[in-house]
């Protein structure tokens, strides 16, 4: 595997790499795309990137180096989300898949009361939308004008996820969207 993580502390060692990293950065599809080291400094105060709830790594791959954040949220729940940031400069490479994949296995390797993994993205967020599909992770939920965009009129948030039995498996459980009829 080229891609690994490595446990920053956003409190001392690595909080000026962090700052850096997420203020150099810009995020178009995450709620807010461009972040002041204030906000940074703010979020890492409130526990955002470490506490009981939150965790955060480095994500380093083997020729590139450091190439973005991973944020795993919600972990007091049986079903963490993620938040996952990469660098621009290696953006469009399909490094995507491959980080996913790693952190699916981060999870579920390392986690045993976790019995599903999720994440959400915006509608228009196309390379990560199809990033979970090829991961084996299923849509579960399409949350019409969920997404509030910054000047402009917001967009549907998109939820997917993986199931512990099917990461297990290599498989992928589907159901029926349209279960009732009227």
């Amino acid at each position: 595997m080229t891609v690994s993580f490595h446990r920053l502390d956003p409190v001392g060692a690595d909080r000026t790499a962090l700052v850096d990293f997420m203020t150099r950065n810009v995020f178009p599809f995450h709620v807010r795309p461009r972040l002041t080291a204030q906000d940074v400094e703010e979020q890492v105060a409130d526990g955002a990137y470490r506490d009981e709830d939150n965790d955060t790594y480095w994500v380093e791959h083997t020729d590139l180096g450091r190439i973005g954040v991973l944020r795993l949220e919600d972990l007091t729940e049986s079903a963490p989300l993620f938040d996952l940031r990469l660098d621009g400069p290696v953006r469009g490479r399909g490094l995507g898949v491959e980080v996913l994949r790693a952190a699916t296995d981060h999870v579920f390797g390392t986690m045993p009361d976790v019995h599903r993994f999720e994440g959400q993205t915006r509608e228009d967020n196309i390379a990560m939308r199809k990033t979970f599909l090829r991961c084996g992770w299923l849509k579960e939920a399409h949350y019409r004008e969920g997404w509030p965009v910054e000047g402009a009129a917001p967009v549907a948030s998109v939820a997917y996820a993986v199931l512990r039995r099917d990461w297990q498996s290599g498989t992928t459980t589907t159901f029926v969207w349209e279960d009732l009829t009227v």
